[in-house]
Order: C-alpha cells, then sequence, then structure tokens
C-alpha cells in the first residue's frame, strides 16, 4: 500500500456511520444513565443503548468475516473508535470491550466454536461478551519464571473443567442482570494432577482459555458466580468490570478454546489488537479537549481586550494539543495498518501497536490537563467537559494492560530479542536478516 492519508471510500463510510452514531445514539444515553448515581445502575441504563449498537450491527461488524462477521480492518476499527470517543467514551466503552471479550475467537476459534459466536452474530438482544483476565493481586508479573502464576485455575475432571478463582476489572464480564454474561473467555491456569506440570514449569506452559457461558453459569447453579464488589471509577462512570468469583464452575471440555500452553499467546495477541484501539480511544479524547478549549476561546476573552485565541499563552497550549493529537492519530493509523499486512515480522508489528498504545494514551493526559490550564479555573466546573475528559483520559495509561508494568516491559523484551530489528515494521526487515 502507498503512502496515502486519504480515508478509502470504505473507511470514509465508516467514520460517517459512526460520527453518527456517536452523536444520535451515544451522546443521549450520557443523559439517561447520569440519573443514576451508582455506577452498577448506570451501567445497567445503558441497555437501550447497547440494543441500539447490536440492531445496527456493531457487535458483528467487531467479528471477522472469516467466523461469519462484517469485521472490516483494524483502521476501520481505529477511525470508529476515534468517533465516539470524541463524543461519549464510557457508554462506547461497554460495546468495545465486547469486541474485545471475542478477539480470543478472532485469533483461534475453530468451526466447532460457532455456537459461542451465534448470540453476537443475530442482530438482537444485548448479549456481552468479556476477556476475563485480570486478578484482584494483579497479572503484571504472573508469567515470570518461579512466579505462582494466575490465580485463577481450571482443573480436568472427566469431560468437564472446573474453574475456580476471582477475576477483576473484566469489562461487561457480569452481564447487564450481574449473574454472568452471554460469552467469557476465562484466562485461567491449569491444575490438573498428573499432567505433568513440575516445579521449573514455565508459568505460560499452563496458561488456557475457557470459554464460559451464561447457559454454563446457569446450569451450574446459584453460588458458581458471584459478583463480590461493583467498583466505581472516576471516569467511564457507566462501565461495569467488577470483582467477581467463580466457584467450581464445571464447564464441558468443548468449551476449551485454548488448551494449557496456548493461552496466553493467544491472551496477548488479544491485547496487542486493543491497543491501537486504546490509542484511538487516545485520539479521540485529545480532540473533544482541543475543539471544547477552542470553542471556549473563541467566545470568552476573561474579561480581556481580545479573545482568549489571540493570547499566545493559550494558543501555545492549545496547538501543542493539535499537534500530538495528529501525531498520536498518525502513529494509531500506522500501527493498526502494519499490525495486519506488515512489513516485517509479528514481532516488529507488534512493537508499532504497543508504541500506539503507550504514547497515545500518556498524550491524552497531557492534552486534557493542558486544556484545563489553558482554559483555567472554569474548567473545574462539571458543566464543562474538561473534568471528564482527565478522567477519562486518566484510566488510558493504566489499562488494557498498564504502561509501566506490562506494555513497556514488552517494548524492553522485543528490544532485547537477539533479531530485533527496530525499524522492520516501518521500512521491512534490514538487509542481511
Amino acid at each position: 500500500m502507498p503512502v496515502d492519508f486519504h480515508l478509502s471510500p470504505s473507511e470514509a463510510g465508516t467514520r460517517a456511520a459512526a460520527a453518527g452514531f456517536a452523536q444520535n445514539v451515544l451522546k443521549p444515553a450520557r443523559a439517561e444513565y447520569l440519573k443514576f448515581e451508582k455506577h452498577s445502575e448506570r451501567f445497567q441504563a445503558t441497555q437501550p443503548t447497547y440494543a441500539t449498537a447490536v440492531a445496527g450491527g456493531l457487535l458483528k461488524g467487531q467479528i471477522s468475516p472469516a467466523h461469519g462477521g462484517t469485521g472490516g480492518t483494524l483502521v476501520e476499527a481505529a477511525i470508529m473508535v476515534e468517533e465516539c470517543y470524541a463524543v461519549e467514551p464510557s457508554a462506547a466503552l461497554t460495546i468495545f470491550a465486547t469486541g474485545l471479550g471475542l478477539t480470543p475467537l478472532n485469533i483461534a476459534g475453530k468451526p466447532e466454536h460457532a455456537e459461542f459466536l451465534a448470540p453476537f452474530l443475530s442482530g438482537e438482544g444485548t448479549p456481552l461478551a468479556s476477556l476475563v483476565f485480570s486478578e484482584p493481586g494483579g497479572v503484571a508479573n504472573a508469567l515470570e519464571k518461579g512466579a505462582p502464576g494466575f490465580q485463577t485455575t481450571a482443573r480436568r475432571e472427566g469431560d468437564e473443567w472446573v474453574i475456580n478463582g476471582e477475576k477483576m476489572w473484566a469489562t461487561n464480564c457480569a452481564g447487564f442482570d450481574f449473574k454472568g454474561c452471554e460469552l467469557a473467555c476465562v484466562v485461567c491456569r491449569d491444575v490438573t494432577e498428573g499432567a505433568g506440570y513440575t516445579a521449573d514449569t514455565d508459568p505460560r506452559d499452563r496458561v488456557m482459555i475457557i470459554l464460559v457461558t451464561r447457559a454454563d453459569l446457569d446450569r451450574n447453579g446459584p453460588g458458581a458466580f458471584e459478583v463480590l464488589r461493583h467498583i466505581s471509577t472516576p471516569g467511564h462512570t457507566s462501565v461495569s468490570g467488577p470483582h467477581v468469583r467463580y466457584t467450581n464452575v464445571r464447564v464441558p471440555a468443548k468449551n476449551v478454546l485454548c488448551p494449557p500452553g496456548q493461552g496466553a499467546q493467544v491472551a496477548f495477541g488479544s491485547f496487542d489488537a486493543s491497543a491501537v484501539l486504546v490509542g484511538a480511544m487516545g485520539v479521540g479524547l485529545m480532540r473533544a479537549a482541543y475543539d471544547a478549549a477552542l470553542a471556549f476561546a473563541k467566545r470568552d476573552s476573561r474579561n480581556g481586550a481580545v479573545p482568549l485565541l489571540e493570547r499566545q499563552a493559550f494558543a501555545d497550549l492549545l496547538s501543542g494539543i493539535k499537534m500530538q493529537a495528529e501525531a498520536a492519530r498518525a502513529l494509531t493509523w500506522k500501527a493498526a495498518h502494519a499490525l495486519e499486512n506488515g512489513p516485517g515480522d509479528y514481532d516488529a508489528r507488534r512493537e508499532m501497536a504497543l508504541a500506539a498504545k503507550v504514547f497515545c494514551s500518556d498524550a491524552a493526559v497531557k492534552a486534557c490537563t493542558d486544556a484545563i490550564n489553558a482554559v483555567g479555573i472554569t474548567a473545574y466546573d462539571l458543566d464543562q467537559p474538561f473534568a471528564e475528559l482527565l478522567n477519562a483520559a486518566m484510566v488510558l495509561p493504566i489499562f488494557d494492560g498498564g504502561n509501566v508494568g506490562i506494555r513497556r516491559r514488552h517494548m524492553q523484551q522485543l528490544m532485547l530479542s537477539p533479531t530485533y530489528d527496530a525499524w522492520a515494521a516501518t521500512y521491512g526487515p534490514s538487509q542481511g536478516q
């Protein structure tokens, strides 16, 4: 593909459709969920909005055509995420989190897994999916040699697997009624006796992904799945990612998506794709902060002789936000295109995705802070959008794999590789490699 930043007809159509959805569906949702104080109630209040997204094909659009969906390119997904995040991040995240929950199936799903995707292809109801990965004690170091690994365990018993453990921060995992979502991709550790593991076993060799449906939870009866705590957060206040517990949840052997030893690769592969989309989230928030500050500067003089935009200090902050947003978008689009098309091997392309997540999420926090500093004390008024934008931006560097604990470490691991090729994702493999 030649270097060309003009949107293709398909990309332009995606942008127009996403912008219309954001304005006409997502934006009104905010007024509805803000009628409630508790975050759990706000989440439930977004169910009609989610139903509209389902009927409009947004879930089917996050499933690969290879599995019956209508998903487009990762660039198109990034465009859609930016448009939605520039208008209403919280209601949007629930929709995109289902996409993350379906990503392991996009990567590793086989024909025999079609039944698990069926509810998300129907265009009906409000099915939620979740990638159930994080745990109360954290998982940043869970795969180090000698580490105990994931504390959520699975044990093979005959033709069933038995799951036990607690998870946290998994968006959508409890469903709209808090009794479990329609599909959970649960990342866990195999503890089957006689499986041949020793004290020297690499923790990755035990990691697996098991599909747990709402029907599975219902069949296991009361107490098998519990919400221990609903978590309130500064931003994304209509999103649900509670602390939950699985107790002796039995599922058929057919529910294994990734057997032991394959789960970590697929889980992290899912987060590679989502890294790009977090970059797009950051761009959307930066865009919103810029637009709001620009509008303020055009209508307000702070009782001076000229509009704020004529003040150099204000214009300098505003131009900085604009330049960072443009740079972040360019990196996001490049990372999205590279991850799917190259050049370079997968590690080179993955590094670009990691860079997009780290750079854009950090830049979003700074952009929102700069907009607040430019506007001044008025930005502290909750009738203004700036505090909410900052609250939404704050989580980007620390969720979906924290920048410090996980994402930068993964970049470091790539750089330490003897075959590391720094610019392969831009120019292709270096000569002689």
